[in-house]
This record gives structure tokens, C-alpha cells and sequence, in this order.
């Protein structure tokens, strides 16, 4: 085998030990030897070839193949392997555009009553469902009257409130 020959066949095993890399979980072994084979290759280049031959094999190994390389993993994603690697997000769904969280935003101006104590989160009953809660930092003890003034990131922010009078809201006679 010629000289020069032998110094592509290294490189060619050092390019294809990079791909292995992407493929096998070898901790960066692959990657090493890789990186020891394309040296040697270019090493020998040098020693075996005139100096022309040595800076276009450098050239290509140091410069031509990370940018080929780059370019691959720019397009693995949309490849056939990388679709099956890499997971995409199906959409950009925040936190308050979730389903249950659309929900929650219907209880905002709602009143309740604490089952638990808010210490400063706990559980609220609003119209017989039971949801988690926080305070605005204060605590607030059992059976109290609480409204909900705010949806944020789904959580529920309540505010103690004092007990309304019934009797005031059964009265035709609001003046």
C-alpha cells in the first residue's frame, strides 16, 4: 500500500469513528480516535507527500469537514434518523394557554370558601369543585370567604373578603 494512500484511509476512519460517534454511546471514544486518526493522516501527508499535498489534506480534514459537519447536524433534525432522535415540540403552548389552565381563568371575580388553610397555598371550593390555591402571602384559616382575583401560570390567587349577607342580596330593595 502506498504512503500516501495509507494517510486517507486513516482520515477516512477518523471521519467515519465521528459518525459512529453520533450513533454509538461511547463517552467520546470515538471521538478521540477520531480525532488521533485524522492527525496521523494528515501527519503522514506531510512526511510521505510534497507540501502542497499536506495543506489541502489539512485543509479538508480541519477546515472543509467541521464545516460539512456543522451543516450536517444543521440538516439532522429533518432527516429521516434525526426525526426519530430528536424530538420536536409539537407547538408552542405556554403554561397559561394549556387546556385546564382556559378553565381556571373562568373562576376570576368568583367567591369561595377555603377547605383547607391557605398557609399561603392550600384548597378553595368554588361552586362545590375543589382547587388549589394561593394567597397573596397572607394565611387564611378554615371556612373562610375568599375571591379569586387573579390567573396566573395557572395558579389560582384569592383574597380574603368578608362574608356577604344574604339577606341583603335576597332584598328587591337595593337602595
Amino acid at each position: 500500500m502506498e504512503n500516501l494512500t495509507l494517510a486517507y484511509v486513516l482520515i477516512a476512519i477518523g471521519i467515519a469513528l465521528m459518525i459512529a460517534e453520533l450513533f454509538l454511546p461511547t463517552g467520546g471514544i470515538c471521538f478521540l480516535l477520531a480525532c488521533l486518526f485524522c492527525i496521523a493522516g494528515v501527519a503522514l501527508t506531510f512526511f510521505y507527500g510534497d507540501n502542497t499535498t499536506g495543506i489541502y489534506t489539512l485543509l479538508g480534514v480541519f477546515v472543509i469537514f467541521p464545516i460539512a459537519l456543522w451543516g450536517l447536524f444543521y440538516l439532522w433534525p429533518e432527516a429521516f434518523w434525526g426525526n426519530r432522535l430528536i424530538h420536536k415540540p409539537e407547538d408552542d403552548m405556554t403554561v397559561a394557554d394549556m387546556p385546564g389552565n382556559s378553565k381556571l381563568d373562568s373562576l376570576k371575580g368568583r367567591v369561595g370558601r377555603t377547605v383547607s388553610s391557605l398557609r399561603p397555598s392550600g384548597i378553595v371550593e368554588f361552586d362545590g369543585k375543589r382547587i388549589d390555591c394561593m394567597t397573596e402571602g397572607m394565611m387564611i384559616d378554615v371556612d373562610q370567604t375568599v375571591k379569586c382575583v387573579d390567573v396566573k401560570s395557572g395558579r389560582v390567587i384569592v383574597r380574603l373578603i368578608d362574608q356577604p349577607n344574604l339577606i341583603d342580596l335576597e332584598n328587591t330593595n337595593f337602595g
